[in-house]
């Protein structure tokens, strides 16, 4: 089969486009690297031309709120006209689990915007909801950092490897369309201070974590079961210490 993976340059495409290669398919990895743009259109037609499978996990380079919803509004809405154009059979698009529940983070008004478009565009699809990922604890660390302190949240976390992401969303591409959500997670389900703690400690980083109730996740107070699956998601099999010492190595 043809499959064309926009962002296939990124964290989780270019591990997508891997795997889908070694398993013998054509695969192009699209990106703004090689004249394919999805938010202005320029190339999508040309690389969509007889292709069996679009795969979308795609990321704004602007995480302001006005900025990342058009991102995925321009880009989808370009994705779909042109895959209905080249008749696609099957759309796979990255999203997040928590994206209807949490309407204060404008990523997750986003994602929920862009899996709205690719529910009414009658292209038959798989929308693959991941946990956060392991590779974004860093980011979570610093963002609620202030000296020495990192105050965050006490809801769940349930982190996933970039790995296992990946190949979740390449099987997903092979299968059938589900016209429905997949939720994929992390093997481990954690308070998110305690995570954290645990994260900055394998790494021997001494700042100080404190679990606040009240702390904000990037502009939204969460619920326990805000960031994490209730909907029985598949597993990934790397543990926060595999993934550590994988990093190490």
């Amino acid at each position: 089969m043809k499959m064309v993976i926009i962002g296939g340059s990124g964290l989780i495409g270019s591990k997508v486009a891997e795997t889908l290669k070694l398993k013998g398919h054509e695969v192009i990895a699209a990106s703004r690297r090689n004249g394919i743009d999805a938010v202005t259109g320029e190339g999508i037609a040309e690389a969509l031309k007889n292709a069996d499978v679009l795969v979308d996990v795609s990321n704004s380079p602007s995480f302001e709120d006005q900025a990342v919803l058009e991102f995925f509004q321009k880009s989808t809405t370009n994705l779909v006209k042109a895959g209905k154009e080249a008749g696609i059979h099957h759309f796979v698009a990255l999203s997040v689990v928590g994206t209807d529940r949490l309407p204060g983070n404008g990523y997750f008004r986003a994602k929920l915007a862009q899996e709205t478009i690719i529910r009414n565009s009658g292209i038959p699809y798989t929308i693959v909801r991941a946990t956060q990922f392991l590779e974004f604890l860093d980011a979570i660390a610093y963002t609620a950092t202030t000296g020495d302190e990192v105050r965050v949240s006490t809801g769940f976390l349930q982190p996933i490897a970039a790995s296992d992401v990946a190949g979740f969303v390449a099987e997903a591409a092979l299968a059938k369309p589900l016209t429905g959500i997949l939720e994929i997670a992390g093997p481990e389900r954690f308070p998110m201070n305690e995570v954290v703690k645990d994260y900055l400690a394998l790494k021997g980083d001494s700042r100080t974590v404190v679990g606040d109730p009240e702390a904000e996740y990037f502009g939204s107070k969460l619920q326990p079961g805000s960031l994490v699956s209730d909907e029985n998601p598949k597993l990934g099999a790397t543990t926060l210490k595999k993934w550590l010492a994988e990093k190490a190595a």
